[in-house]
């Protein structure tokens, strides 16, 4: 059954890669590796259909969010920023691509939206990028970047839970570790992240791209335009104020779905958005964020899938059978087993659990430091989280760079996220297991 978490793996990646929708690449995932273990076709469907509920809750949210992303542009205060960007930074790509990454690191620590910024942002100043040649993949590993980094590195917001799921999986196992360690054994990996945001934005995509078909004389008219007519209003301010109130409700009641709902609401309410738009708003919320919410979904089943029929233990337990003693061909098993489950359920949160059971008593045995392990498991859970068709993390920067149909989710974000992120995850993870 080891066999069906790695086979199931490559046939999502060779189908995705062949350009394969992403929810059919994974729903060709979890069959096959119900089948491998030895479920029948309709058993394995089942397990499918009954872990897709694990998600339900994001989804629904993702969903709320594209409604409430729409409802914030119809008030057009993104056109203001569209317009300040285009005189500050315009054809300075590489300064645009370092702010996207620093507005990115802000949703998980500062102001933990995580991807709930994206289609409020991006979608409006895909435009811009188009006049500036901005390479849309350059953008998508800035925002994965932003998504990421900080989690991995900062014990706040949604790094505070991340380190938090690392503490308990390793103290359910045994071994006592404080949050200042677990941080500090993750910076090591995480300035591998940073050394692939700079080789990112300074070598692979800073020169201009000339896919992107645009009228430069037509855009330059119409952003020449908003400059003249772009000014602050009433209904701005109240667009601010139902961002605010989704951000506090969203931090008061821990629920992204109650947050999103909150924010249209406020739109509605305070007339941004005329009732009669409020269909509109939501159709187009969900043509938006819907294709996330049921790849979210998809997922989850695969992930249920596997767990189920007991394939991930399987692949621990063989890992574990061919390790041997020596401490760097174990930390690279580990990794490397790490970065097969990710990629698959395409949750670094979700696996740590999972992954800590198999790293704690085989890092023990071999000698590895708590700090050691730690990097280990934050490295192995992280892996994959950027790079998998399935993670919001890929996702997220796909909703909003492909708002305009010019944006591949493989080709664009997912091969340019792993090779940035998840090489030198790899790498510098490895290194901080030999040397904590």
């Amino acid at each position: 059954m080891a066999w069906a978490v790695i086979i199931s793996v490559l046939i999502m990646t060779v189908l995705s890669l062949l350009r394969v929708n992403v929810i059919i690449a994974i729903i060709a995932a979890a069959l096959s590796a119900g089948l491998i273990a030895g479920e029948s076709l309709q058993n394995s469907l089942d397990m499918l259909i009954n872990g897709m509920g694990n998600q339900a809750s994001v989804a629904l949210s993702y969903i709320l969010l594209g409604a409430f992303a729409v409802a914030i542009s119809y008030s057009g205060i993104t056109n203001i920023l569209v317009n300040y960007l285009l005189k500050v930074l315009k054809n300075k790509r590489v300064i645009m691509l370092l702010v996207i990454a620093g507005v990115a690191s802000l949703s998980q620590n500062v102001i933990p939206v995580h991807i709930a910024f994206i289609p409020i942002l991006i979608p409006p100043l895909l435009k811009l990028f188009d006049q500036m040649k901005l390479d849309r993949r350059g953008v998508a590993a800035a925002l994965t970047f932003g998504l990421k980094a900080p989690y991995v590195m900062i014990p706040a917001g949604f790094g505070l839970i991340f380190h938090q799921t690392i503490q308990d999986a390793m103290g359910t196992s045994g071994v006592d570790v404080g949050i200042g360690s677990i941080a500090l054994s993750l910076l090591i990996p995480g300035s591998g992240m940073i050394i692939g945001l700079l080789v990112a934005v300074f070598f692979s995509y800073r020169k201009p791209r000339d896919k992107y078909q645009v009228n430069e004389a037509e855009v330059e008219t119409e952003v020449t335009k908003g400059i003249e007519n772009a000014s602050f209003s009433a209904k701005h301010a109240w667009t601010l104020v139902a961002v605010a109130g989704a951000l506090g409700v969203q931090i008061w009641t821990e629920n992204l779905v109650l947050g999103a709902l909150t924010g249209l609401v406020l739109m509605f309410v305070f007339l941004v958005v005329p009732f009669r738009r409020g269909d509109e708003v939501v159709t187009n919320g969900i043509g938006m964020m819907g294709m996330i919410a049921f790849v979210m979904l998809i997922a989850a089943g695969y992930a249920n899938v596997l767990q189920e029929t007991g394939s991930i233990d399987a692949l621990v337990e063989s890992s574990s059978d061919m390790i041997g003693d020596n401490k760097g061909l174990i930390a690279f098993i580990l990794l490397l087993v790490g970065l097969l489950v990710t990629m698959g359920i395409g949750s670094s949160f979700g696996t740590v659990p999972i992954l800590a059971a198999l790293f704690v008593p085989i890092g023990v045995a071999a000698g590895f430091s708590p700090m050691a392990l730690a990097a280990l498991i934050g490295t192995a859970g992280a892996l994959g989280d950027a790079g998998s068709p399935a993670s919001d993390s890929t996702l997220g920067p796909t909703s909003g760079l492909a708002a305009d149909g010019k944006h591949h989710h493989i080709w664009d974000t997912c091969v340019p996220t792993f090779l940035h992120y998840n090489v030198p995850l790899f790498i510098f993870g490895w290194i901080a297991a030999m040397v904590l």
